[in-house]
């Protein structure tokens, strides 16, 4: 398999994309750590991963030092390795650019761009000391939005953390490639995770969402999990500091397409 023997540690993997590319990756032959702060649907999440492979669930901050020290070693004491980091752990805050506060701006920077250097930083510090001791490299995957290109007026923290996450991804691959290890990242549209799921409630909703989508579909969290193992793996290996993004064709539209009728019950 893909990922056969290897260990990666998953931020925000108990629900939606994390939890769909921890199941990929145990599928693949990865044992996985998922990692969040909701520690109640971590449990519940590592219970029924536990029926595809080996999962180890630690409760996680990703934007406190000393949360990430811990998962680092929870996943070394488990696993004795870590050769893949998957940053998904992110949140949002919906308020207009002239209404938004200071604290909420910090608090979605924190977790979104901060977590993912902290998270970034300590994993790669792991797998420059292994490759020095004359071990394989490993490989990290950011998990950034077409959002990281466009702007949305009420989202401005989550859009401004999302390019952040791009630019970091240059960085730590152009820094860490002297070493082998690789790092990219992955620009999802519109994923019906349970964020999204709350956004296209009503028909017209959902018509505006594929409306500027030309795939005319909405895409499914394992989709993104396809793309994150792929890039963790052996199949990848020459691909490093890029974004792939999964969008149905949404970045390249300049215009609306039609999205056909729903038939009538």
């Amino acid at each position: 398999m893909a990922l056969d023997g290897r260990v990666a540690i998953v931020t925000g993997g108990a629900k939606g994309i994390g939890y769909a590319v921890a199941r990929r990756f145990l599928h693949d032959g990865a044992k996985v750590v998922i990692a969040d702060s909701d520690e109640k649907a971590n449990t519940v999440a590592a219970e029924e991963l536990a029926d595809f492979g080996e999962v180890l669930a630690v409760g996680c901050n990703v934007a406190e030092r000393l949360d990430v020290h811990n998962l680092l070693a929870a996943a070394l004491d488990r696993f004795g390795d870590v050769d893949i980091l998957v940053n998904n752990a992110g949140i949002v805050n919906k308020a207009n650019f002239l209404d938004l506060d200071e604290a909420d701006f910090s608090r979605v920077l924190d977790v979104n761009l901060k977590g993912a250097f902290l998270c970034g930083q300590a994993v790669a510090r792991h797998l420059v000391d292994k490759v020095k001791r004359g071990g394989p490299a490993g490989t990290i995957v950011n998990m950034s939005s077409v959002n990281a290109v466009f702007a949305i007026p009420d989202q401005v923290a989550y859009s401004v953390s999302k390019g952040g996450i791009n630019q970091l991804t240059k960085v730590m691959a152009l820094s860490l490639a002297r070493y082998g290890i690789r790092v990219n990242a992955i620009g999802p549209g519109s994923i019906m995770t349970d964020i999204l799921k709350s956004v296209v409630a009503d028909a017209a909703a959902t018509r505006k969402v594929l409306s500027r989508t030309p795939l005319g579909r909405i895409g499914e969290p394992r989709e993104i999990a396809a793309i994150a193992s792929f890039l963790a793996s052996d199949e990848a290996s020459y691909v490093t500091g890029q974004t792939l993004y999964a969008d149905g064709g949404r970045l390249p539209l300049n215009y609306t397409v039609e999205v056909a009728e729903a038939d009538e019950d």
